[in-house]
């Protein structure tokens, strides 16, 4: 992919994180799905920011996490996302352009506010989000830029961003534009819960454009309607050119034709905050992938940034990845 001006480019939601510890009894009380993503207005938002304590603002959105991932790591990521010209757009703005990922996407002038995600984070470091999408739902085909597509090695899309109907026929151009090109487009699963809502939809994205999948345990056997881990492992198999497939502790899975191989997770001395392992988990596999490594290197790559991730509150590397990949593969 060395023609390519840019390793990865990301389709994501583009917003900020507020993260702040809480207990199981805040979440059931403020009725969250411990471990989930819920999505909220911007009323619910600020009555549930108001009644946390004190918290952490940093840039977020799952896929523009994975490309600041990838530019820790070393690679050359830009990314797709809307925000509004507001105090948090400029927020996050600055912040994924100062880590080296390109991002040109213009702000809205009008309708609804950047977006942000509120992350609780209990005590055995699982995290509960509520999200209120603002401008990054009003995502739309105008905002993808296929001269970025074309000359990009792969497209990452964000399953977060597939509720909204605009944003979804942005997906589809991308992919369209990538494999146009020659390039190669992948797909994080994201949520459960958004692939209840969309089943149907999304296993047909999967099995006509894209290359390369993304989805932790719960997600994949949610796409395929299996009893487990091996029923949905068996039904991935064909559907895409490569599966990655993590189990938290177990490592993670890769399925590519007939092969399959496990890789198992790097030890973390205590596990803080689980806020985007899956996300940091895709930029070491995908920035391995660009590099041409192997698939079991790109695993263990992949296996290596997450549990950096997990190693500290906060989603985005707190540490050069490229050095701690180096330190521990050579």
């Amino acid at each position: 992919m060395s023609d390519a001006a840019f390793d990865v480019v990301g389709l994501g939601n583009a917003i900020v994180d507020v993260i702040a510890p809480a207990d199981d009894a805040f979440i059931a009380r403020h009725g969250l799905r411990k471990g989930g993503m819920t999505l909220a207005d911007t009323e619910a938002s600020e009555a549930l920011y108001a009644a946390m304590g004190p918290a952490t603002e940093m840039s977020g959105g799952s896929a523009a996490n994975t490309m600041a991932g990838i530019a820790s790591l070393g690679g050359r990521p830009a990314f797709f996302g809307r925000v509004r010209d507001d105090q948090l757009g400029a927020v996050f703005t600055h912040d994924i352009r100062a880590i080296g990922v390109g991002y040109e996407t213009p702000p809205a002038r009008s309708g609804d506010a950047t977006g942000r995600c509120l992350i609780l984070v209990t005590p055995d470091a699982e995290r509960t989000m509520q999200t209120c999408l603002g401008a990054s739902a009003q995502f739309e085909p105008e905002d993808v830029d296929d001269a970025v597509v074309r000359n990009s090695g792969i497209v990452y899309l964000e399953g977060y961003l597939f509720d909204p109907p605009p944003a979804r026929a942005a997906f589809y151009k991308a992919a369209e534009a990538a494999h146009a090109a020659g390039r190669k487009v992948a797909l994080s699963l994201s949520d459960a819960f958004c692939v209840e809502r969309h089943r149907a939809e999304i296993r047909a994205l999967v099995d006509g454009h894209i290359d390369i999948l993304f989805a932790n345990e719960e997600e994949i056997v949610s796409l395929y309607e299996t009893r487990d881990f091996a029923g949905a492992l068996d039904a991935v198999r064909g559907k895409c050119a490569i599966a990655a497939l993590t189990r938290s502790e177990k490592g993670s899975v890769v399925v590519s034709g007939a092969d399959a191989f496990e890789v198992a997770a790097e030890p973390v001395a205590a596990v803080v905050d689980t806020t985007g392992a899956g996300d940091l988990y895709a930029a070491g596999f995908l920035h391995g992938l660009s590099r041409g490594a192997s698939l079991a290197e790109c695993a263990r790559t992949g296996g290596l940034c997450a549990a950096e991730i997990i190693s500290h509150i906060g989603a985005r590397p707190a540490v050069a990845l490229r050095e701690l990949v180096t330190q521990k593969l050579g």
